[in-house]
């Protein structure tokens, strides 16, 4: 196995905003380049630590592509995980309007990709995002195009013509709270009865859900414990996707671009990908992948070496 380090700090975003950066990479790696560099970043509910660096059965993504020369990265948006948490988030929900919306997320990002750009020397890096994470992520190669290698997006939202599993009906207060039940049954969503009980192997649900919810310690004091999600996600969701309006348009990416996908993805569905794909018309060596037996948290299920060898086998064309 390849000796990887571990490094965690923070990066300031807006002012009293510091937001939690996780890197790992192989001890030897002691040159770094555009093509082997990666950020990850989350989506609408949990944190990006605890999922792409859960090391299930061993070993987790970031260290699956860590051990492969690479130097990756991983944020978690303010709000979320190790991120500070808008004074928001200390007041009952509904004393306040949805937080976090995606314009005060992709800054959080544009300030820790110009921060690895500098700790690394290095002119641009490879993006990749998660679910809410993929408009994240493309708004943010939009606006910084010279600063982007390769776009990665795993399980991308679109115009929205099925009911979202995340909107709480009612009014939107500033955050929405979910626990273990709740995630597990929106996680199963959409898979056949048979196939549930063999999709997530044993310990991994509850080795990431342990993860996940020490994030909150606010939450953790609830009956039962939950983890605490920023609205600002789900109002995004209904001013635009739920009602006709796109968030950013495909055709100003102008760098390679992923797009991956699991058939049994019920919070962003394949037709969801398969819109988007034909609208990347400035993206050379665009792709799409769909992939069989796997949900919306497919990094999290046995068939995940599915998924993490698609995005590594783009990764490595660059080379």
């Amino acid at each position: 196995m390849t000796q990887l380090i571990a490094e965690e700090f923070t990066v300031p975003s807006d002012p009293g905003i510091a937001i939690f950066v996780r890197n790992k990479r192989p001890a030897d790696l002691t040159a770094f380049t555009p093509e082997r560099t990666l950020l990850f970043v989350h989506g609408s509910t949990y944190p990006a630590h605890t999922g792409f660096d859960a090391p299930l059965g061993g070993q987790s993504w970031m260290e699956f592509i860590a051990s492969r020369g690479y130097d990756v990265y991983c944020l978690d948006v303010r709000g979320y995980g190790r991120s500070t948490r808008p004074q928001e988030m200390s007041e009952p929900a509904e004393n306040n309007p949805p937080i976090v919306r995606t314009p005060d997320a992709v800054r959080d990002i544009t300030a820790v990709l110009n921060a690895i750009l500098k700790r690394r020397s290095i002119a641009k890096l490879n993006l990749l995002g998660w679910s809410w994470g993929c408009t994240l992520m493309a708004t943010t190669a939009i606006q910084n195009l010279e600063k982007v290698a390769r776009l990665m997006l795993y399980a991308p939202g679109w115009l929205r013509t099925t009911p979202s599993l995340i909107t709480p009906g009612g009014p939107l207060g500033a955050y929405r709270t979910v626990n273990r039940e709740q995630a597990k049954a929106r996680w199963l969503n959409g898979v056949p009865q048979d196939k549930q009980a063999a999709l997530i192997p044993p310990g991994w649900f509850d080795q990431w859900a342990g993860a996940t919810w020490a994030t909150d310690p606010d939450g953790a004091k609830q009956n039962p414990p939950v983890v605490r999600a920023p609205n600002g996600t789900v109002a995004d969701t209904a001013e635009n996707w739920a009602s006709g309006k796109t968030m950013y348009d495909p055709a100003r990416i102008t760098v390679p671009t992923l797009i991956a996908i699991g058939e049994w993805d019920r919070d962003t569905p394949p037709y969801m990908a398969q819109a988007i794909f034909p609208l990347l018309v400035n993206s050379p060596g665009k792709r799409l992948v769909m992939l069989a037996e796997g949900t919306h948290h497919m990094m999290l299920e046995k068939n995940r070496l599915e998924l993490f060898k698609a995005v590594q086998a783009f990764l490595d064309e660059a080379d």
